[in-house]
């Protein structure tokens, strides 16, 4: 059983797509090794499911620099379809997940490059330009995220899409908002492979009144809660 591969072989999670309807969406008694992920033109995706604390709560979790190089093109392919109509000139990839996407969604939008941030701060990088920087999946790491200066001129004036792998609490798509607000930059956009749950949603509308409404994701992900049946289902 497909189910049965994934647990005995989770390195094989995120190496490929697989048509509509190949994966139950709302198995009798809940999902158990992996959460289905419905893509733009229907093909499904599957996620593992990462069990919370708490015991009673999961996730479907995607790291996608694990991913196979079809699925990360396919994933960026979707998030530049989504990204036209803003019409970005350039693209902002945040560390360290989201540069992997970042690339390539530059590269479908016909760019030539796209502006990595950095947590990674080089002798000639300026304290003025950064912002503290804390993940969800590394709570207890706290970073700087920094813009390499001599990147300034690409994007001052320019339609600026920001790009991360997953958001989830918001956490690290504010720090780089936050950064890019200090060089004077508001992003046109804001595009991820995962929206995971909607805890980022609040999250960006304290911060800015209607910054939710420039987020664009690719597939989107509940958080999960204990089915009767043993397995997860999805939050209602």
């Amino acid at each position: 059983m497909i189910g049965d591969v994934f647990e005995k072989e989770p390195h094989v999670f995120w190496q490929e797509t697989v048509p509509a309807g190949t994966f139950e969406t709302s198995p009798p008694d809940g999902h158990r090794i992996f959460f289905p992920a419905l893509l733009p033109d229907g093909d499904q995706l599957a996620l593992p499911i990462r069990e919370l604390a708490d015991g009673q709560s999961a996730l479907a979790s995607l790291i996608v620099n694990q991913a196979s190089f079809e699925v990360v093109d396919r994933l960026a392919a979707a998030l530049a379809g989504l990204a036209r109509p803003f019409s970005p000139d350039v693209v902002v990839g945040l560390p360290t997940l989201g540069l992997t996407l970042a690339a390539p969604a530059a590269r479908n939008l016909g760019h030539s490059r796209f502006v990595a941030l950095s947590t990674s701060r080089k002798f000639w990088y300026r304290d003025e330009l950064s912002v503290p920087l804390r993940s969800i999946t590394s709570p207890d790491q706290t970073k700087r995220l920094y813009l390499d200066p001599r990147m300034l001129p690409l994007l001052k004036g320019r339609r600026v899409l920001l790009v991360d792998d997953v958001l989830s609490s918001g956490t690290s798509i504010l720090a780089g908002l936050r950064l890019l607000k200090l060089c004077g930059i508001e992003p046109v956009a804001i595009g991820a492979a995962m929206l995971q749950t909607m805890r980022w949603k609040e999250a960006l509308e304290q911060e800015e009144s209607g910054l939710p409404e420039r987020v664009i994701g690719v597939f989107r992900t509940p958080k999960l809660i204990r089915h009767p049946g043993g397995g997860w289902q999805p939050e209602a």
